[in-house]
């Protein structure tokens, strides 16, 4: 690769993560309103939405209600439901009743008439109407997308990971509370059809518009939720899962039809190394989907959005350098990986993204793994270290809708190779894989339970691993001297207490030691020894 074509990728990959590396350093109001459980999000249990909505790209403008359905956990008088401007909130009510609505920022409170009695099952339904924000860049400064395709016709879709899903619709727009389940109704005009998560159960055309109706059976977090409006043609497949037959659609603009055909194989790829990996694909009631963007892509559940231009790896380039990238669709198989870890397992606080994109990133070599071997795998994530910057910790702060560094992928990824590397064999690293999708199957989670649950299974103090590799910004060093085959070593730059087992070549031979932050000795049998390159860790020699 020369010089140029270095620098392009490089370029490519940090505009990738960039907006993951975004750092507030004073909170607002607004901040709190939106990243924390408040009271008035608390004491009410979210059971269903229902979203009917008119879109109509002319105007760009999106209205409607949703109807959200949800049990009273404790009493309460007022309900938070938040919706970004420029959109309004016009009127709410509650068993045919008007209900006052106060208004701060982003964030609506309705005054609710009616008591609330704890284990109550009620509904409130909420109007709305505007011109949604569009998406700048998406998906990293999302929106909506009002674009064209090549013959003209509306191209239009929706994304909004940490922006969240209040930028086009209202909702219990924090992460920790999911729908269990959802039907989306989109009237679009004829000619153009709307793509949403879930099955299909009912189309209504009229003189000028049709309805899409979706239905969501599994619990869904709100970024997940989408609308895809084009001029779509569907084709099909049955994958056999471990669950059984798997419904496999795909949505793509008419014109690339047949190119879609041939390069959308990686998908029923994808999904054989994941269910082997991670464990059944776990929305098998919803489908799986691929459906084209005008944007690049994003994790919508079950309705996973595809815009790689039909391209090998990340537009036609590699991110890792060793040429494995190129072996598949970046977007394809990262996007699905997202199923199992972030619309399976979902982290409660955005601060906790990590178990989101580390995992998935780690699924790009996990599916080289599966398909081409350990050593394709080894040399793809080892060669996407060259993206990280180790400037800010992974882990971001609490309750203020605050996001970590873009290491939470590369980093990550390689975070959790060395994790593998630890554990006592592969097999048992692929248990512990999957026994996260089924211990915490459609579960919201912190990034302690994680910890706690790698640690246990791998039988290991992994606080100190954690600690070093997420919360801190340094990188282990390995500080060593050897004299006369006597080899002194230990752990530099580390948190206390870190005592990472770590392999080195001998004489061609592996040899597992346990280094401290305590200098210790060990004859080897020759001279010369190498440090296992699957540890993301730096080595010093102070000869």
């Amino acid at each position: 690769m020369n010089s140029k074509s270095l620098i392009i990728t490089i370029f490519s990959f940090f505009m990738f993560f960039a907006y993951s590396q975004e750092k507030k350093s004073n909170y607002t109001h607004q901040d709190s309103l939106r990243g924390s459980i408040t009271k008035e999000r608390i004491w009410w249990d979210l059971n269903r939405y229902h979203l009917d909505i008119v879109v109509d790209p002319e105007e760009r403008t999106i209205s409607g209600s949703n109807t959200i359905s949800y049990t009273v956990l404790n009493p309460y008088s007022e309900m938070q439901i938040d919706l970004q401007s420029p959109l309004k909130l016009v009127s709410a009510e509650q068993d045919g009743f008007d209900l006052q609505i106060r208004k701060d920022g982003n964030a609506h409170f309705i005054k609710l008439n009616k008591s609330q009695i704890k284990g109550a099952k009620n509904e409130i339904k909420v109007y709305y109407e505007g011109k949604p924000r569009k998406a700048v860049r998406a998906p990293w400064d999302g929106g909506i997308s009002w674009e064209k395709d090549d013959n003209g016709n509306h191209f239009i879709a929706s994304s909004c990971q940490g922006l969240g899903a209040s930028v086009w619709w209202p909702n219990k727009d924090h992460m920790y509370d999911e729908a269990e389940s959802m039907l989306i109704s989109v009237n679009v005009p004829n000619g153009l059809m709307n793509v949403s998560n879930g099955r299909l159960i009912d189309v209504d055309k009229k003189e000028t518009t049709t309805t899409y109706h979706w239905e969501v059976l599994n619990p869904i977090n709100n970024y997940g939720v989408n609308i895809n409006i084009a001029d779509y043609v569907n084709f099909s497949e049955i994958y056999q899962g471990e669950k059984g037959d798997l419904d496999m659609d795909y949505y793509v603009l008419s014109y690339n039809l047949e190119k879609a055909k041939t390069h959308f194989k990686d998908a029923a790829r994808t999904m054989e190394a994941f269910e082997h990996w991670f464990g059944p694909y776990p929305f098998y009631e919803d489908s799986f989907k691929l459906v084209e963007t005008p944007y690049l892509g994003m994790e919508h559940q079950s309705s996973v959005t595809y815009g790689n231009k039909y391209k090998q790896g990340y537009l036609g380039r590699d991110l890792s350098g060793t040429g494995w990238g190129l072996k598949f669709d970046y977007i394809i198989i990262h996007e699905s990986g997202h199923e199992w870890f972030a619309n399976n397992i979902t982290y409660k606080d955005i601060a906790d993204m990590w178990v989101h994109e580390s995992f998935t990133t780690y699924s790009e070599n996990l599916f080289l793994d599966y398909h081409y071997g350990s050593k394709a795998s080894s040399e793809y994530v080892i060669g996407t270290r060259r993206g990280i910057g180790n400037k800010q910790k992974i882990i971001g702060e609490y309750n203020v809708n605050q996001k970590g560094s873009g290491d939470m992928y590369t980093k990550g990824a390689n975070l959790l190779h060395t994790l593998r590397q630890l554990a006592d064999n592969d097999e048992k690293w692929r248990q512990i894989l999957r026994g996260l999708n089924k211990d915490f199957y459609h579960q919201t989670v912190e990034t302690s339970q994680i910890e706690k649950y790698i640690s246990e299974k791998m039988e290991m103090n992994l606080n100190p691993f954690f600690n070093q590799y997420l919360r801190d910004i340094r990188v282990p060093v390995f500080e060593y001297s050897i004299k006369d085959q006597l080899l002194t070593y230990r752990w530099n730059d580390v948190v206390n207490n870190f005592e990472m087992p770590i392999d080195i070549l001998v004489g061609g031979n592996s040899k597992r030691i346990v280094p401290s932050s305590v200098w210790q000795k060990i004859e080897l049998e020759s001279g010369e020894f190498k440090i296992d390159q699957n540890y993301y860790v730096l080595a010093k020699n102070l000869n």
